[in-house]
């Protein structure tokens, strides 16, 4: 199973050519979005950079284009995405790459903030990513670019993950 969701991140470019253009809520805000897909425990599987403005449903697509590629969705059964991604494109994108394409989220609207079980992690690997200082803004004129930084955080957060996990002792009995 993996979790994708997109994140806007504020352009920082100041003229010349540009892929930044505006996008969000009421195309507000000019910059690029980051798309990235995550695991059942949270680690990057792989990420992406579009144009802000790029929809949620050609986003989620590309990016399981490029899981494709990257041969991860022979053993991916469930792919979880935001209400962002319309139930049509749902099912369209479940048709196209032979997976369950599933929409989470609460239907019912409340006041009160409620964390949504898998699809949390996404949002959590946001935050980590976002605590990059290369990606503190959209900084890059080229989505090959924004991409390859973005992957290369990524590769932090794995590292650093896998660095806690040998750091840690081993239970009492469980010692060799």
């Amino acid at each position: 199973m993996v979790v994708i969701d997109t994140h806007l991140a504020r352009g920082a470019s100041n003229g010349g050519f540009t892929f930044h253009d505006r996008g969000g809520p009421y195309g507000r805000t000019k910059g690029a979005k980051r798309v990235v897909a995550v695991d059942v425990t949270g680690l990057p599987v792989a990420a992406l950079v579009v144009p802000a403005s790029t929809h949620e449903n050609r986003a989620s697509d590309l990016m399981l284009d490029n899981l494709t590629q990257q041969g991860v969705t022979d053993r991916l059964e469930l792919v979880l995405v935001d209400r962002g991604v319309t139930a049509v494109a749902a099912r369209g994108l479940s048709r196209e790459h032979d997976l369950e394409v599933r929409r989470v989220g609460w239907d019912d609207k409340q006041p009160v903030f409620r964390p949504i079980r898998h699809a949390w992690r996404v949002e959590v690997a946001h935050g980590r990513l976002g605590r990059s200082r290369r990606l503190a803004k959209s900084f890059e004129n080229t989505t090959t670019s924004a991409t390859g930084w973005l992957q290369v955080a990524c590769i932090a957060t794995t590292l650093r993950h896998l660095s806690r996990e040998r750091a840690r002792p081993a239970p009492a009995g469980l010692a060799a």
